[in-house]
């Protein structure tokens, strides 16, 4: 559907539910995304996959994949999309951990934000990140996403007490991205 010379984003299947189980039981991979940290069924995750990512109005769900070995690496979604006031949310998960720091996030989440700001025309895309994630967040400045505020204290992880921070981009803040990151070439 959408892609770059390393990746492609497809729709969520539901013969996708198998991989995105392993990845939402595992909690390397939910600990700076999930603020439950539950484990989860298959039957809840096949649930999800398909009442959730796959048949529901206000969302759009993508699985990320490597283009060089068509292995599925990842999924991204747009969610709570308001159609009437052009806004959405934004989630990802990198599942597969040897895909971590490498750009496919930044990659995946560029195709997504412009999907979501050229083809579904919204005029704002927020997400929100748990403060420890110091990784995300510089991904997210580096792609046009601003602080908007912050939940303060309301995760708790190791003992501790973390904000979750919320983000938003706009989407002529996102065209003068594009603009600034092409000039630079």
């Amino acid at each position: 559907m959408f892609s770059t010379q390393r990746i492609s984003l497809r729709k969520v299947e539901k013969n996708d539910a198998e991989k995105y189980h392993k990845w939402r039981n595992d909690t390397d991979v939910m600990f700076s995304t999930n603020p439950s940290l539950d484990l989860y069924s298959f039957e809840d995750t096949k649930d999800f996959v398909e009442n959730v990512l796959m048949d529901n109005s206000s969302s759009k769900s993508y699985i990320i994949i490597d283009r060089k070995n068509e292995i599925t690496i990842g999924v991204t979604s747009l969610i709570n999309i308001d159609y009437k006031n052009r806004n959405a949310e934004s989630i990802i998960d990198i599942g597969e951990k040897e895909y971590w720091g490498q750009g496919y996030g930044t990659e995946a989440l560029n195709l997504l934000l412009n999907y979501a700001f050229q083809e579904l025309n919204l005029h704002r895309v927020s997400l929100k990140v748990f403060s420890f994630n110091e990784k995300a967040i510089r991904l997210y400045q580096k792609l046009g996403f601003k602080e908007e505020g912050k939940s303060r204290q309301s995760l708790f992880r190791n003992g501790q007490w973390h904000d979750i921070i919320h983000m938003g981009i706009l989407a002529e803040e996102y065209v003068d991205t594009i603009e600034i990151s092409q000039s630079k070439r």
